[in-house]
């Protein structure tokens, strides 16, 4: 059963990169870049919030989209922190990046 601290809980890299199917040295090069956040707990290793999962599942899609890293930049510094994109979201950013494929090809 979950309770409001397992729902709340933060996940380790490892946790993250086995749901979200991304090497953990992937998600250290996004976190570099800015593309997602972590805390640090106490013995100073990285926690992330559970709706990194949602933002790491659109960085997947749109590089395999062929959208650059930077855009992709872009498009998450557009959304609110602390919360994971909605499925507003989702439809904003991707009728933005329809155009900008159909211009590309």
């Amino acid at each position: 059963m979950l309770t409001p601290e397992t729902v709340h809980k933060e996940l380790t890299v490892g946790q993250v990169a086995a749901r979200s199917g991304v090497a953990v040295t992937a998600l250290h090069f996004y976190e570099t870049k800015g593309l997602i956040k972590s805390n640090r707990n106490a013995g100073n290793q990285r926690r992330y919030p559970r709706e990194v999962l949602r933002r790491v599942a659109l960085i997947k899609v749109a590089q395999r989209l062929g959208i650059p890293l930077a855009e992709i930049g872009q498009a998450l510094r557009s959304l609110p922190d602390h919360r994971a994109p909605t499925a507003a979201d989702w439809k904003r950013l991707s009728e933005q990046w329809s155009h900008e494929l159909d211009e590309r090809i």
